[in-house]
């Protein structure tokens, strides 16, 4: 009878082991499973991210490019302005320029005459 009873616990003891194996490899399957659920969910909303945003942009630019084409013409236009009214104002600064710049160029003209004189004295 012990020998029974140790046969029957050494059968048990078996197939309790096998039973964890089994066990462990069904774990790890399942979490192999859900690994590669988790990494093709991650990958296929990074996708969706990237072309949604990529939409965007894309739809911002034609937007942005056709309001800007809009606007060329009325900007030419206030540059025009703008051009015409700098060119009246610097027109009487240029008159009140050029006097002084022809001095300046007479006083340069003036040392640089004193400046040879004295090179050439030395010189000698």
């Amino acid at each position: 009878m012990k020998y029974a009873i140790i046969a029957a616990l050494f059968v048990f003891a078996l197939a309790q082991g096998s039973l964890a194996q089994d066990a462990s490899q069904d774990l790890a399957q399942v979490t192999q499973v859900l690994e590669d659920m988790k990494n093709k969910m991650t990958e296929e909303v990074n996708k969706l991210l990237q072309t949604d945003f990529s939409n965007q942009a894309q739809t911002w630019i034609e937007s942005s490019k056709t309001q800007l084409e809009a606007m060329a013409p009325q900007m030419q236009e206030q540059m025009k302005g703008l051009m015409t009214t700098m060119e009246e104002q610097m027109k009487p600064l240029q008159a009140q320029m050029q006097p002084m710049m022809e001095n300046l160029q007479k006083q340069m003209e003036g040392i640089f005459q004193k400046l040879t004189e004295q090179a050439q004295a030395i010189a000698n």
